[in-house]
């Protein structure tokens, strides 16, 4: 486990990393100012109206493969830059450097419009689920190149694969379970035409692939969509994991009004319990983030208390 020290020591990194970045690209930085930092550090560089998201604790593929953190950052900054330009409520590429990710000191980071976030906001749960529906409705119409499900096929078998022997983090018992659901669902939720077969009339379409009700700034002008890291190719079921009875009845109605489909019970559950293997195999990068294990706790103590999955 990182101590506070190296923890501290990547962040002053990082924020190195971006400062040298953008003056680089003709930024005036006088006064780089972390706002933000879990698995990313995110840095205002101050007087310039520019944020930069510098990740630095990354899932297993990422760590061992930075062309895949490119293309998917590459994805990111087209996708938001898609829907500014349509006008859409969103935090978009910077336009004053180009919508490409910087690499410098070993960190791949992308550069974002700076907006001026409300203190103290308190978001309605309900209002940003009925935007959910609004987002999707925009996204279906987005055309570009993206992977399937990403966020499954990128951070469950990695991190599931990484916790082999590391009893600290999850008991092999815990491992072994984990394993074995991720066998059940992990084929259709890695392979189009697997999950076409098993959910036929379902439509695939572009996602947020992160809670979007989450991941929502709050400004003077409305909410603006954010943090699109793990947008992606997938049924929109996923970003509704776990929003409970209350949370989809709210998506449903907001949805069929703007024309969508309700969304599937079967899918719902596959990608709800996808999800709670997501947060197990997060426990990968608990050694770069120790906050993560108390985080987690209670998603995986409910988790061992439910069935086990055996049937999609």
């Amino acid at each position: 486990m990182l101590t506070p020290d190296q923890i501290a020591a990547r962040t002053a990194r990082a924020v190195s990393a971006a400062t040298a970045a953008g003056a680089e690209l003709g930024l005036q930085v006088d006064d780089a100012r972390v706002l933000y930092e879990a698995f990313s550090v995110v840095v205002h560089l101050a007087p310039a109206p520019v944020v930069v998201r510098v990740p630095t604790v990354l899932p297993p593929s990422y760590a061992t493969s930075p062309e895949t953190q490119v293309a998917q950052q590459r994805t990111e900054l087209a996708v938001t830059g898609w829907l500014a330009e349509r006008g859409h409520p969103v935090i978009p590429p910077s336009p004053l450097v180009p919508a490409e990710p910087v690499r410098r000191q070993g960190f791949s980071m992308t550069f974002w419009q700076f907006v001026e976030q409300l203190p103290d906001a308190e978001p309605q749960m309900s209002t940003r689920i009925e935007e959910t529906a609004r987002l999707h409705a925009a996204l279906r119409h987005y055309d570009g190149a993206l992977g399937f499900w990403v966020p499954f096929g990128m951070y469950i078998p990695d991190g599931l694969a990484a916790l082999h022997g590391r009893d600290d983090l999850l008991p092999s018992p815990d491992l072994a379970r984990a394993q074995r659901e991720w066998s059940l669902i992990g084929p259709v939720l890695t392979s189009r035409a697997a999950f076409e077969a098993a959910f036929p009339g379902v439509g695939l379409q572009t996602i947020h692939g992160d809670a979007p009700y989450h991941n929502m700034i709050t400004t003077a002008g409305g909410e603006l969509w954010s943090d699109f890291e793990l947008v992606t190719l997938g049924a929109v079921e996923s970003d509704l994991a776990l929003v409970g009875p209350d949370g989809v009845a709210t998506y449903n109605a907001a949805a069929v009004a703007l024309g969508l489909r309700p969304l599937d019970q079967r899918v719902l559950r596959v990608t709800e319990a996808a999800a709670r293997l997501g947060v197990v195999a997060a426990l990968a990068m608990a050694p770069d983030l120790p906050m993560l294990v108390q985080a987690v706790a209670p998603v995986i103590e409910a988790w061992r208390e439910m069935p086990e999955l055996r049937v999609l």
